[in-house]
């Protein structure tokens, strides 16, 4: 059997090794020079436990998020040699609830519960699966003495310290990229552009486009694990979503932290348009305010080639805009917005979700994320992540469903 993968990033990767080592031979195609070189290296690398999905009350989109993260660092374990407790990843998340949140601070309270009450439960029997923490200690919320010292108490209502973490998503595409150029039947194809996809009497015809000419390669299976060309794909193969559906991007600034700098603490403030900080212990610093951050949006069914990195003065706007956003929630990046920030990463992804309005309305479908995982028709397997936290989830869940194994 030969099985072409389309998208080298995380969730194609994944894909390509879970198949390879099944012993099945594989194609991994990529337009990019080099493998996990945009999505999934431009964001802020969140394994989420489901704290985040506040609007979705039904907690089908926190049941969806946690079954992928406990399966995260098992599938690098078993697939790239990765020592589960050894994975490096970020200090743990403080959710913060603004005051302009959409929820009251009482019902995101009570929402916390309920999803750390069923990660808990999720976790029973796997202990040290999420990256060897222990997800059984109860959350903690800051006490009110406490969160005044640490944040501004006229943006910030209340904190709650949760185990959720981050991993450093360029750390992770250097061990994943080693993995597949190692593999003898991972057979990977880069500076190639998928074109389109049909089926034949042979299996399914994948055309691609190279330095201006185009080829075609037959497989008797296809996995579609590209990002924002996915459904571009899925529409050549004659099939077309009955839903809207948004791209955005959105970008987000990696900086090492001053020397001298006091570390802050890890925080994603909810519910709703607002940003996170990051902080991981080699002093690498991630930041994101969604309305400076967000740049663009498209109902394409193929957004236009945004720009990984902005240029200037878009790049010091985003910068400016996000520190004096952040430091006016948490004051001890004020020093931030004095610093000339020479050394940062600003660089943004694509984010692909089903919904026809962004997440400033409360009512919007991108604030629930499980209407999502593999759609096959027949040897075609189109594959909708919904976020990073999920793709080696369904890559291996794809990979069973070609093999027939477990």
């Amino acid at each position: 059997m030969r099985v072409g993968v389309l998208g080298g990033g995380l969730l194609g990767c994944c894909a390509a090794l879970a198949l390879a080592e099944r012993g099945v031979d594989t194609v991994l195609v990529d337009q990019n020079q080099l493998l996990l070189s945009r999505a999934a290296t431009a964001n802020e690398g969140k394994i989420h436990l489901g704290y985040m999905y506040a609007a979705d009350p039904t907690l089908a989109t926190a049941r969806a998020m946690m079954t992928g993260a406990l399966a995260f660092a098992p599938f690098m374990h078993r697939y790239a040699g990765m020592a589960i407790e050894r994975i490096k990843t970020s200090y743990t998340a403080n959710y913060v609830i603004h005051r302009d949140s959409q929820h009251s601070a009482e019902a995101v309270a009570a929402y916390f519960a309920d999803v750390h009450r069923l990660v808990a439960e999720a976790a029973s029997g796997r202990e040290k699966a999420y990256f060897g923490l222990d997800l059984a200690m109860p959350l903690r919320s800051w006490r009110p003495a406490e969160r005044e010292a640490m944040f501004n108490p006229q943006r910030v209502l209340a904190a709650f310290e949760t185990p959720e973490v981050a991993i450093d998503p360029d750390a992770l595409a250097v061990t994943l990229r080693a993995c597949i150029a190692g593999h003898p039947r991972i057979d990977v194809r880069l500076g190639q552009r998928v074109v389109s996809a049909a089926r034949g009497d042979d299996g399914i015809g994948v055309v691609s486009e190279r330095a201006g000419e185009r080829a075609t390669d037959r497989f008797d299976h296809v996995v579609n694990a590209l990002w924002e060309g996915r459904l571009a794909l899925d529409e050549s193969m004659g099939y077309r979503p009955g839903r809207p559906w948004l791209h955005r991007l959105k970008y987000g600034i990696v900086v090492p932290l001053p020397r001298g700098q006091q570390f802050p603490p890890s925080i994603t403030v909810v519910s709703g348009p607002f940003g996170e900080v990051v902080m991981h212990p080699d002093r690498r610093l991630y930041l994101t305010w969604y309305p400076q951050c967000l740049q663009a949006i498209s109902t394409e069914v193929a957004p236009p080639q945004w720009p990984k990195h902005p240029a200037a003065p878009l790049r010091a706007q985003i910068i400016r805009g996000t520190v004096a956003a952040l430091a006016d929630i948490m004051p001890r990046l004020e020093p931030f917005n004095r610093a000339d920030f020479a050394d940062a990463d600003v660089k943004g992804g694509v984010i692909v979700a089903w919904g026809s309005t962004d997440i400033v309305d409360p009512a919007s479908e991108l604030h629930r994320r499980y209407e999502i995982g593999i759609t096959s028709a027949g040897n075609y397997h189109s594959i909708d992540p919904g976020k990073l936290t999920l793709a080696p989830y369904f890559a291996e869940q794809c990979a069973q469903r070609i093999c027939g194994t477990a």
